[in-house]
């Protein structure tokens, strides 16, 4: 029973973090958008989204949700980066959806944040079992 009820945890602080990491995203996208309208905005604003996203989910994950603690400046440095290797395929899974919705429904400014959101439940489900076998092991 015990372990049950840890495991409910577990699921609900992931969903609240992937919560929290998908509105510092889109968030930070939309702020984006507010103030550059130039070449190629779409791409430069998921750019900074997925960073924000990124940097918002390894510190919430590395602390809340496997525990993990790195004793060097070091270590912290690689593990976010092996944390970001992983990210990769769940990166492309987002882009793919927001993009798909941007250029599917062009006129609709609220599709790419749809699509984007999409992504991201997909990528960070994926993306908990590979952080878990590879990352924070």
């Amino acid at each position: 029973m015990k372990s049950i009820l840890k495991h409910k945890k577990l699921i609900s602080l992931y969903a609240l973090f992937a919560i929290l990491s998908i509105f510092a995203n889109m968030f930070s996208q939309f702020l984006f958008f507010q103030v550059y309208k130039g070449p190629f905005y779409i791409y430069v604003g998921l750019m900074i989204g997925t960073l924000v996203g990124l940097v918002t989910k390894y510190v919430l994950d590395k602390k809340y949700i496997f525990y993990y603690q790195t004793k060097t400046l070091k270590k912290n440095l690689t593990t976010f980066i092996l944390y970001t290797v992983m990210g990769v395929f769940t990166t492309i899974i987002f882009w793919g959806f927001e993009l798909g919705f941007y250029f599917a429904f062009p006129q609709a400014e609220l599709a790419k944040y749809v699509g984007g959101i999409i992504g991201l439940i997909i990528g960070y489900t994926t993306k908990y079992f590979l952080d878990k076998k590879f990352v924070f092991s």
